[in-house]
């Protein structure tokens, strides 16, 4: 799905400056953006996890299961965000399947890419001697 082209006439856009914090890690998630123009990263506590380009996604997960945001997105350039509430969303996913597929791919990307960190971190923590839940 080409989201860009699907979303170029959106009027909710939010505009944030280059530094802004879109959201933060904890925050209440009753919305998910679209990055249209510009660059942000995903923060986990002061690391960054991903930097994104347009059409990137943010905030999907928070507004799939009605919790707290996972993680932090900053501004990193001046960028333009489309966004989506729950019943956008809803609409969205009964008219159009391929965003609701698109959404599912992006979370399962990132889950795939974190995975692959954790499997990293692990095999670090074994060179140096140390395993998970082993006492020190």
């Amino acid at each position: 799905m080409d989201l860009l082209a699907h979303f170029s006439g959106a009027r909710n856009v939010v505009v944030v400056p280059t530094g802004a914090v879109l959201f933060a890690e904890g925050d209440p998630g009753t919305n998910m953006y679209i990055l249209i123009e510009g660059r942000a990263d995903i923060c986990i506590g002061e690391e960054v996890v991903e930097s994104a380009a347009p059409p990137a996604l943010f905030g999907e997960m928070a507004l799939v299961d009605s919790l707290v945001r996972s993680a932090t997105v900053v501004a990193r350039s001046p960028c333009r965000f489309v966004s989506i509430d729950a019943r956008q969303f809803d609409l969205l996913v009964r008219e159009s399947p391929q965003f609701a597929r698109h959404v599912m791919t992006v979370m399962a990307n990132r889950l795939r890419r974190m995975n692959e960190r954790l499997r990293e971190a692990i095999a670090e923590l074994a060179v140096h001697g140390s395993r998970p839940g082993s006492a020190a």
